[in-house]
């Protein structure tokens, strides 16, 4: 069986519960979670295994903020590619120094990508240089991030949708 075989099996509502409460604090120790739940730690334990193999739950992390380390100037940038299968391409922008996210896109665009770095110099590097001179990116455009206001987590909304 492989590790995502699971991964279309809806969610029951203890389910959700818990995913909802890791969104919130992915620190709970089993025993918190369990009590939030409303079920034992072994079945909260066993829970939480399962999600993991599903793929539900892909890891665990700290949220940082961009600014409190030095990253102050962030854009959005619309990629163009050609000639390149698209996978192999974001997995070189991926892991380019300062690009946080890079997206697939329907539309007249191919990915979007989420740059941050410590000023507009090294902001203007990362995007000129290192993306565009990419094999394969036929275009950029960058959208500097002026502001952003972090909305809630998909799992915590997992309780309003129908299953």
């Amino acid at each position: 069986m492989t590790e995502h075989a699971h991964r279309g099996e809806p969610l029951d509502a203890v389910d959700r519960r818990i995913v909802a409460e890791l969104s919130r604090d992915g620190r709970l120790s089993v025993r918190t979670l369990a009590d939030l739940v409303h079920i034992s730690r072994t079945a909260a334990h066993n829970r939480l295994q399962h999600l993991q193999q599903r793929g539900v739950i892909t890891g665990y992390g700290a949220q940082i903020d961009r600014r409190s380390i030095g990253l102050v100037v962030s854009a959005l940038v619309v990629v163009r590619v050609a000639e390149v299968p698209w996978e192999q391409i974001a997995r070189q922008l991926a892991a380019l120094p300062f690009v946080e996210k890079v997206q697939a896109v329907s539309g007249d665009m191919d990915l979007i990508l989420t740059v941050s770095a410590p000023d507009h110099e090294q902001l203007s590097q990362a995007i000129l240089r290192d993306i565009h001179d990419l094999p394969g990116v036929v275009s950029t455009r960058s959208h500097l991030i002026l502001d952003e206001v972090t909305g809630s987590p998909p799992a915590q909304s997992l309780g309003t949708w129908r299953a």
